[in-house]
């Protein structure tokens, strides 16, 4: 049986525009799938769109159109700028197709028919923008908690889900499985949260009609998030449980922001353990990006556009940014000024000038031929331990998510390079012929550690990776097989390397 991984973006909700907190779940989600196809897994990568509730249905009604032509619309700028962020999900849905709809009606059917989902009536506050229900004592002066915006006394019949039911067993799960929640902080969150009680939760509603049907009750459409979360499922072929449902289920990671945690790791378990399905492996909530010291709003009109930043300064610069520059998990701050800075030092001073001094030198000294090495020296040695090293670093850096710290351990073999090169002084040992083999070794170690660290980086900068491959002559697609030291063939035809990030002058102020 080969491996399997599984690795889901939120589906995004289409009222709102893609933002740099949609290109950074989504680029996180990529980096894994790549990584772990690189590692020789069968990788099933899902992202998409969230197309139903009130929401959707009052901005299409502002905007003159229906709700399904606003989706048309928002659907093509996501899909446009994953394509343009190198982005390659296994399968796109949407809630509004077929495929998805039928789902979710037999999973709602499944739990009516077992009796934990009843009719009843609902009565509360309701913020229209969270589509939540909230108790008073949950408001904060008079308002919805998440979004600081009025809300509205509601009253309704309503389907409810037996969620106090489950709560037992959810917390019994929670603290059998470390792993369940991450990072940490948020596991404790969910834990307290789910010690205060939970409710019976309201799955349908009726002020509204953009939504999949109850069945058999279509005064009803069902709760947005019922709806939303079995998409997880039904782009696995759900309710059909063979095929890619059995291949891939349960989930290797949910990748989500922190602010929609409690429906990933309260509401979906429940669900599921309603349903009688596995439950997801892993919940990653990571934190939100401010902007220059900022809370990102249309209001303060800061709003990072990602289809900017990569005309201005590059897909894989931005790529490596988002994912270098905060740890995943934490909250991060976004500046013009800091990415420069990264794209300047890390990627222009340290990867870029390694390829382009060390293939320079071949050029200049073995007429583009990569020598045979001959014995290793120590300072040879070290620095083929610690690319080996990195290499199993990198595997645990990304299993636990640590996208910043694998990035890390990387540009540490490559400031070791560099420096590597400083001590060996190369072009002092190419004045003396008594010296040509030692000469070739080092510069055969340097291109070789290059090798390796670039296969790695085709998960992060996947066009960047090709192009330094390509100078030191390896046309093979990045696979996990390759990662052994000794892969570069004495012979091998090595291009001199152009620059693989030009510096940007930073504007004095």
């Amino acid at each position: 049986m080969s491996r399997t991984f599984y690795v889901t973006t939120p589906i995004y909700y289409v009222n709102d525009v893609p933002h740099i907190g949609h290109a950074y779940t989504t680029l996180a989600a990529d980096v894994l799938a790549r990584y772990k196809r690189l590692k020789g897994y069968e990788v099933f990568f899902l992202t998409g769109t969230d197309e139903h509730g009130q929401k959707v249905e009052k901005a299409a009604n502002a905007a003159g159109e229906t709700p399904l032509e606003l989706a048309d619309r928002v659907v093509k700028r996501f899909q446009a700028l994953w394509d343009k962020l190198d982005v390659a999900p296994t399968d796109f849905i949407r809630t509004t197709q077929e495929r998805h709809k039928k789902g979710v009606t037999h999973i709602f059917r499944q739990i009516l028919a077992q009796g934990d989902i009843y009719l009843g009536e609902y009565e509360d506050w309701y913020c229209t923008p969270c589509e939540t229900f909230w108790t008073e004592t949950q408001l904060i002066d008079g308002k919805c908690p998440d979004c600081n915006r009025p809300v509205e006394k509601l009253k309704e019949e309503s389907y409810f889900f037996r969620m106090s039911k489950y709560q037992d067993q959810l917390l019994a799960h929670i603290e059998a499985t470390p792993d369940f929640i991450q990072p940490k902080s948020r596991r404790n969150e969910i834990i307290a949260f789910v010690k205060e009680g939970l409710r019976d939760l309201s799955i349908s509603r009726t002020s509204f009609n953009w939504g999949i049907p109850v069945p058999e009750n279509e005064r009803h459409v069902i709760y947005v998030w019922f709806d939303a979360l079995t998409n997880y499922i039904t782009a696995l072929g759900y309710p059909d449980q063979g095929g890619n449902f059995s291949r891939y289920w349960p989930v290797d990671v949910h990748l989500i922001g922190k602010d929609i945690l409690r429906f990933h790791a309260v509401y979906w378990p429940t669900f599921l353990m309603a349903a009688g399905l596995p439950l997801p492996k892993k919940v990653f909530a990571h934190g939100w990006w401010t902007v220059e010291g900022q809370k990102m709003s249309k209001s303060l009109q800061n709003v990072v556009e990602p289809n900017m930043l990569v005309d201005k300064y590059g897909i894989d610069a931005v790529r490596y940014f988002l994912l270098r520059e905060v740890p995943f998990g934490l909250d991060g701050d976004f500046s013009h000024t800091a990415l420069v800075h990264r794209i300047n030092s890390d990627l222009a001073n340290d990867l870029g000038n390694l390829l382009n001094r060390s293939t320079a030198m071949v050029n200049k000294y073995f007429d583009g031929l990569l020598p045979q090495p001959g014995p290793l020296a120590e300072l040879d040695a070290a620095f083929r331990e610690k690319t080996e090293t990195m290499v199993a670093q990198l595997d645990t850096c990304l299993d636990e998510l640590a996208f910043s710290k694998g990035l890390q351990a990387i540009w540490e073999v490559i400031s070791a390079g560099n420096k590597y090169i400083d001590e060996t002084a190369p072009w002092a040992l190419a004045k003396d012929p008594a010296q040509r083999e030692r000469l070739g070794t080092i510069m055969y170690t340097l291109l070789e550690a290059q090798r390796i660290v670039h296969i790695l980086l085709s998960a992060f900068m996947p066009r960047t990776a090709a192009k330094a491959l390509g100078y030191l002559g390896w046309s093979v697609s990045p696979r996990g097989e390759d990662l052994q030291w000794g892969g570069l063939v004495a012979g091998t035809r090595i291009a001199k390397a152009e620059a693989l990030f030009p510096r940007i002058e930073e504007k004095s102020e």
